[in-house]
């Protein structure tokens, strides 16, 4: 598996942007993987929360020796402190991660697939947020993943808005009062998306029971069934950190569509 950091220029933001990449290659590991076999590739994209970057998974968890023995890309952007949203103050990050960067994936590594079915996201906290709202409000991911997701539908959700200063928020969705039934609400980007008639992303939530957005997902998850969406929901005694997010990492692997092996002890 190679890993690449990957400095490249976002037209959409205006300026220089990283991500990271994991990428199946042959290798003594896997014999039989050949330049041949490595084509048409699934794809993950995984997205960091709230103060974390792209080096966050390839850190903190154990996600490129799970997939040692997988045909799988995972590209891990950057985005900041941006929510995955087109901000009130002009930058349109949201844009760039949806839209450009899939185009920017199949430029720099043709043998990623184009084809929606094989395109996946999956998240932690904000990321899990980012990963719903990809899902709902583009037609690039045909799953999508979330651990211990921001599954709120009203930035009144307890503690939330207190994490940081009222500007910070309200540069980021603009006036806080008309967060619900906005383009950030992913409640609402769900049922447009469901009101269109097309075939609906996979999805799959888990969150801990000591988690502060526990409450948050046990609410979202009905909700989202009722529109029509195949969701598999976990959740077991645990908290909001890298401890658990490593671990159940694999169970979205196993839950993909992606022939994922699970790693074997080489030496």
């Amino acid at each position: 598996m190679a890993f690449l950091e990957v400095n490249y220029y976002s037209r959409v933001l205006g300026m220089n942007r990283v991500m990271n990449v994991l990428l199946p290659e042959e290798s003594d590991h896997n014999p039989n993987w050949t330049n041949d076999s490595l084509k048409d590739l699934p794809v993950l994209y995984l997205l960091h929360g709230m103060s974390g970057n792209h080096f966050d998974w390839q850190r903190k968890s154990d996600i490129e020796r799970l997939l040692r023995q997988t045909k799988l890309a995972v590209i891990m952007p950057a985005a900041d402190l941006a929510w995955y949203t087109n901000t009130d103050y002009g930058m349109n990050y949201f844009d760039a991660i949806s839209q450009e960067l899939p185009r920017k994936v199949a430029s720099l590594f043709p043998q990623i697939s184009t084809k929606r079915k094989k395109h996946f996201v999956a998240g932690m906290s904000m990321g899990g947020y980012g990963a719903f709202k990809l899902a709902f409000s583009s037609s690039y991911f045909s799953y999508a993943a979330s651990l211990s997701g921001t599954l709120i539908s009203s930035l009144n959700y307890p503690g939330f808005l207190d994490m940081e200063k009222q500007a910070y928020w309200k540069g980021i969705f603009g006036d806080l009062d008309k967060f619900s039934g906005s383009k950030n609400d992913i409640f609402e980007l769900a049922k447009r998306q469901s009101n269109t008639g097309i075939e609906l992303p996979k999805l799959y939530a888990w969150v801990g029971q000591q988690d502060f957005f526990y409450g948050a997902n046990e609410k979202a998850i009905p909700r989202l069934r009722k529109m029509g969406y195949d969701v598999s929901y976990e959740t077991n005694p645990g908290d909001h950190e890298w401890y658990y997010w490593s671990k159940y990492i694999e169970n979205i692997l196993q839950w993909l569509p992606i022939n994922y092996q699970a790693e074997k002890r080489l030496s």
